[in-house]
């Protein structure tokens, strides 16, 4: 695979020599008729020269033209219509030249099938944003294909996610962000990669990005089994206030307002903030009083000259009780209901801020520079119970995680683009730094949450610095190959303090992961694609201290084979065949502060993704998926990788109308899967129907009525093997310990703008 790479870097130095530089670039500004904001996703295509590419992010479309001849250029945007210039010779001779496009019906049709797999993704999920209303972080990430949560540690803890045959757990083998600032927290109190998305507001979400599988240079760490990002809108259209009532207590207030909204012929600038408040009691017998506060504050500058400044500051503190995992024989036997407890104590506090100034420009050349800094300030104190009274028969089994940590960060990424005749070839170079410094994290026994003893306390020091080189070339739009590697230094330091001297436990370890995408348009309809990459997952820095840190980096590499067809101008069909080999799945066991191996590890599967507008107003999408996760080091029949899903679907229909009403019905159902390594449990699966009805009472305002769980099923949520022991057992019992999954329950929201 090097080898390949490297012939493709050659291959760029060679097609970047000086023979090509003579044509004079051409630039297009395309902005939004509306909004006089960047069209992103934008293509453009020369009719008579046959020639076509890209604007990018900022709306800047630029490439090289013979000037003596008479043209045009054909636009296109998903969710705008086409456009068509005309290109004179006079009028080129006059630069820069703005071009608006108008927004129109969503519609399928305004995506063609093209050989870069992943803009066809990017354009795909921005439709579906448009037609699925969010109303949680949960919602955003059920918005990923295959890709499944639960909650089981009451709402105010990060949820449980499983992907691609991966019992992911927080966020172990995830990578996600919110406008380039990480989500997931390495070496954390409670599980490797935790990842919280509780502070993101879903009224702000305006495009959600991922990728599947090691194979994107700019994500590093814990983007094993792929990654998300979330990027919020930069520009408020109006401001708008949002009331919502619900079962079992649920009581929300969100508001968007604009402070500053300025814009002229070359620059557009608006500061705005949005908050929200929640509060519930949840479904189970002892009320989990959650609480959680939010607020965003976001300012952005656009100018037409091709630059955007945006400074972010956002915070959220939540606090919460829960009933945990129950037992299934004290349901059984009637010492408590499906929505009792063992221990109601369970719960805790969790609070992040986050600071970043992002810097991007396009200059002359068709050279485009992003620059981002960030600062993240987190609190987290988490209580639990797992075993009730396996460990301390007289005063029980309750932990508490916590730890108060600080995040710095940099990002970096230097692009250039050069376009002649019907090649693209488009270069990257991308660095970073991640430093994060975590003091007092500790584990400690305390029933009822009261002191009683220290298992686990120190402070830990990890360091992330990496770069990245990525060459894409695009031959004819047909045939597009894209070789990268990634550079990443670790260090790793942690001080126990319950060691008599205190000392410093360190580490330093390196990693590199190449990666090749192929895609090949076979036919305007059907594009194929191939994608090999390596990747790595870090453990926790205190995994130094048990273990043999060999592998304290362990490799994964993985391989996709698909096709992305469109057989009919309303049809979208993906399709892929993987295969993901993992090196080792040390996972650093924060409930008991201890470290367990997995050893090496096979996933293999196959998923697809459908999209279908049957009319103007009516689209429906299915995704399926099926997974074959192995331990390779363990007998067969006792190698089952607990808790990895094995069949999974997704899908629904939803109605988009152009006066007052739209709706949407979808379904979830993830199958039975092994909830141990020789499959003697179970962890069962559910059939879920949820549904959101909107209507538009006046131009200002919408009501909104959601359902979840239609059909009232009893379904077990988060599901376990656990030994545990009641406080009347002489014997300790493992089985099945579960959070029951919501019963059916409505919300009524009202929403205004103003």
């Amino acid at each position: 695979m090097l080898k390949i790479i490297t012939l493709l870097f050659i291959f760029g130095k060679v097609f970047t020599s000086n023979s090509f530089a003579q044509m004079k670039p051409i630039s297009f500004l395309v902005l939004d008729k509306a909004t006089h904001l960047p069209v992103e996703n934008c293509r453009w295509q020369l009719m008579l020269a046959k020639k076509q590419g890209d604007c990018t992010v900022l709306g800047k479309c630029t490439f090289e033209y013979d000037q003596s001849l008479t043209d045009s250029i054909t636009l296109k945007a998903p969710g705008y219509s086409s456009s068509v210039i005309l290109l004179p010779v006079e009028i080129i001779k006059n630069g820069t030249l703005v071009q608006y496009l108008e927004r129109e019906r969503v519609s399928y049709k305004t995506i063609d099938i093209i050989a870069n797999k992943l803009e066809v993704d990017h354009k795909i999920a921005a439709i579906g944003i448009q037609l699925r209303p969010l109303h949680s972080s949960q919602d955003a990430l059920r918005t990923i294909p295959s890709l499944f949560i639960s909650q089981h540690a009451g709402g105010g803890k990060a949820e449980q996610i499983f992907l691609r045959g991966f019992d992911i757990d927080h966020g172990t083998d995830i990578n996600i962000q919110v406008d380039g600032l990480p989500v997931n927290m390495i070496s954390h109190a409670h599980g490797q990669g935790y990842a919280d998305l509780h502070f993101l507001l879903p009224e702000l979400i305006e495009k959600i990005n991922y990728e599947k599988g090691p194979y994107h240079p700019e994500k590093g760490n814990l983007a094993t089994a792929g990654f998300v990002d979330f990027k919020t809108t930069d520009f408020l259209p109006n401001n708008s206030l949002k009331l919502e009532l619900g079962s079992f207590g649920y009581k929300r207030i969100s508001g968007l307002w604009k402070l500053v909204d300025q814009q002229n012929e070359k620059q557009k600038q608006q500061l705005y903030i949005g908050s929200e408040w929640q509060e519930s009691d949840g479904y189970f017998e002892s009320p989990q009083n959650f609480n959680r506060k939010n607020l965003t504050a976001k300012y952005s500058l656009f100018k037409t000259n091709g630059t955007r400044v945006q400074a972010l500051f956002s915070g959220f503190n939540s606090k919460w009780y829960a009933s945990g995992q129950i037992p299934e024989r004290a349901v059984k036997d009637g010492t408590i209901n499906r929505f009792g407890a063992i221990d109601n104590l369970e719960g805790g506090t969790t609070a992040r801020t986050n600071a970043s100034l992002k810097y991007s420009r396009i200059l002359p050349g068709n050279l485009s520079v992003d620059q981002q800094v960030f600062l993240i300030r987190y609190r987290f104190n988490l209580f639990s119970n797992f075993t009730f009274f396996l460990n301390d028969s007289i005063n029980g089994d309750m932990i508490n995680q916590r730890e108060n940590r600080t995040v710095y960060g940099y990002h970096g990424k230097f692009k250039k683009v050069i376009n002649w005749k019907n090649t693209t070839l488009t270069s990257s170079f991308g660095t970073g730094l991640r430093w994060d410094e975590v003091k007092d994290i500790g584990l400690y026994n305390t029933p009822a949450r009261n002191y009683l003893s220290t298992v686990q306390q120190g402070s830990i020091r990890e360091q992330n610095l990496f770069f990245y080189f990525q060459q894409q070339l695009e031959l004819n739009q047909k045939f597009t190959i894209n070789g990268s590697i990634r550079f990443d230094y670790f260090k790793f330091g942690y001080w126990n303090k319950l060691e008599p001297n205190f000392k410093l436990s360190a580490l330093q370890k390196t990693v590199l992961s190449p990666k090749i995408n192929i895609s090949y348009t076979v036919q305007p309809k059907l594009t194929i694609f191939f994608n090999n990459g390596f990747g790595f997952h870090s453990n926790d820095t205190r995994v130094i201290l048990q273990k043999d840190v060999a592998n304290i980096l362990p490799r994964v590499f993985g391989t996709d084979l698909g096709f992305i067809a469109k057989p009919i101008p309303n049809l979208f069909v993906k399709t892929a065949i993987w295969h993901l080999y993992s090196q080792q799945e040390f996972v650093y066991v924060g409930d008991a502060g201890i470290v367990e191996p997995g050893g090496k590890s096979s996933r293999t599967g196959i998923e697809m993704t459908t999209r279908y507008q049957y009319r103007k107003w009516l689209f429906a999408d299915i995704d399926w998926s099926f997974t074959k996760a192995r331990s390779l080091q363990e007998k067969k029949g006792n190698d089952y990788i607990p808790l990895a899903p094995v069949w999974t679907s997704t899908g629904g229909l939803t109605a988009k109308f152009l006066k007052k009403w739209n709706t949407s019905l979808r379904y979830r159902w993830l199958g039975n899967r092994s909830a141990n390594t020789d499959f003697s449990l179970t962890a069962k699966g559910y059939f879920l129907f949820d549904a959101v009805l909107q209507y538009q009472i006046r131009k200002n305002t919408e009501l909104q009525i959601s359902g979840e769980n239609l059909l009232n099923r009893s379904w077990k949520e988060a599901q376990f093997e656990t030994t545990s022991r009641l406080q009347n057992e002489v014997y300790p019992v493992t089985e099945i310990h579960y959070t029951p999954g919501t019963p059916i329950g409505f919300k009524i929201a009202l929403k205004i703008n103003f």
